[in-house]
């Protein structure tokens, strides 16, 4: 009986340990070091914010649709980027509202090995501006500036825009095509299609390959799975955090209804070459609204404006009026743009749409244009509007500003977005 009883005891202890072995042991490699990572970032994203901010649910709320956003694109990347077998996927739009997306812009990033020699082809479309940013990695404190800006609309094509264009460090002997010259610190290709009239500009159509790596792929080994799952956490926190707090940055310097600052964008965030960026804080009651006034450039490729939330979201664009372009706006007769911004519809042409958002900012910029002029910003009572605005200004009835939010959603979703 005593030996029986050793027996079982011993067979417990055995079954014990190799329980304990088992919890010890993840079960995928990396998801802890995931979830870990993940669990104090809204902590972190609210403590860059005010307290005036951080303690208001609905944005707390909006802080975990921007984590989402942020885990969302991450994860694309984490999923389907490959250096050697590459594509261009989603980096920044409507849905994954991170990096403050340009309303009329499509972003997607390839990331590319360093010294590889890349084939990219396709077809132009007719968008104004089609660019490829070749970017280096970006520094620890998350800014980064391209090292250069290649042209898609400049490259030869055939009668139905079709376009074959070689990247590499050196230009192959003998070869007589299109070539970019790749800078070989290079891991990042950065599309940026610009429409501004969504329903007549086609965007590219774009694909990528690596020609010096052979053309199918082996299975990804588990160390390399678990390494994406492992740095997943770090690249969502850097895009959730790095510009949460330039709202309240804009503010502190008092760009708060009255004036414009120039923001020289691509020397820091990777803005596109020569792009003009100006922006101001805006701060209004139900009964107040923004008269944004400015001299009209001669000539101009493209120019926008847009509105974005209190952590640096882009407003819905989709369902609202809360960008307008070049190509959706009234100038007035007099040479000049005027636009207002306010919580109500004013019936003005040129409308705003604040769209439920309080307060956040007013970002504009000229592209390739004869002049750069900052707007005035004046804040003004929504009643006095009448008396302040030219009596040749463009109004629309509340039926035909329907009309143009359900036709401008329309046109947006039939663009090349994913």
């Amino acid at each position: 009986m005593g030996a029986r009883y050793g027996l079982i005891l011993c067979a417990i202890a055995a079954l014990a340990l190799t329980e304990q072995v088992a919890a010890a042991e993840a079960p995928v490699p990396g998801w802890d070091s995931l979830t870990a990572g993940l669990q104090g970032l809204p902590a972190k994203v609210l403590d860059k914010l005010p307290e005036r901010v951080r303690s208001d649910p609905q944005i707390r709320q909006e802080v975990g649709r921007l984590i989402l956003e942020a885990i969302a694109v991450s994860s694309i990347q984490a999923i389907s980027s490959d250096p050697d077998r590459p594509m261009f996927l989603p980096l920044s739009n409507v849905v994954l509202n991170v990096f403050q997306p340009n309303a009329d812009t499509v972003y997607r990033a390839a990331d590319i090995a360093v010294g590889g020699t890349y084939r990219l082809r396709g077809r132009k479309g007719s968008v104004r501006i089609a660019n490829i940013g070749v970017f280096p990695p970006p520094n620890p404190d998350g800014h980064i500036r391209a090292f250069q800006y290649y042209d898609i609309n400049k490259l030869s094509s055939d009668a139905e825009g079709n376009f074959d264009v070689l990247l590499s460090p050196v230009k192959p002997e003998g070869y007589t095509g299109d070539w970019w010259q790749l800078d070989p610190k290079a891991v990042r290709l950065l599309l940026r299609a610009v429409s501004s009239d969504w329903s007549k500009e086609r965007d590219p159509a774009i694909s990528i390959e690596r020609v010096d790596a052979p053309a199918t792929r082996p299975r990804p080994p588990a160390a390399e799975l678990e390494r994406r799952l492992t740095g997943l956490a770090q690249s969502v926190a850097g895009e959730a955090l790095l510009l949460v707090n330039h709202v309240e940055q804009l503010r502190a310097e008092g760009y708060v209804n009255t004036k414009m600052k120039v923001w020289d964008v691509a020397a820091n965030s990777g803005g596109i070459f020569g792009q003009f960026y100006y922006e101001g804080v805006y701060d209004l009651k139900d009964d107040e609204a923004l008269i944004l006034e400015t001299d009209y450039p001669r000539g101009c490729n493209y120019a926008s404006l847009l509105l974005t939330n209190e952590i640096f979201e882009t407003t819905d664009w989709y369902n609202n009026e809360s960008s307008l372009n070049d190509s959706q706006w009234h100038v007035d007769a007099d040479g000049k743009l005027r636009v207002v911004v306010s919580t109500k519809d004013p019936g003005v042409r040129n409308w705003l749409d604040v769209a439920g958002y309080p307060t956040g900012v007013v970002q504009g910029r000229w592209m390739q244009c004869s002049a750069t002029p900052v707007p005035s910003m004046r804040k003004v009572a929504l009643a006095d509007l009448g008396k302040l605005l030219p009596h040749d200004t463009a109004f629309v009835t509340p039926t035909e500003r329907d009309r143009i939010i359900r036709d401008r959603r329309a046109r947006f979703q039939q663009r090349l977005l994913w």
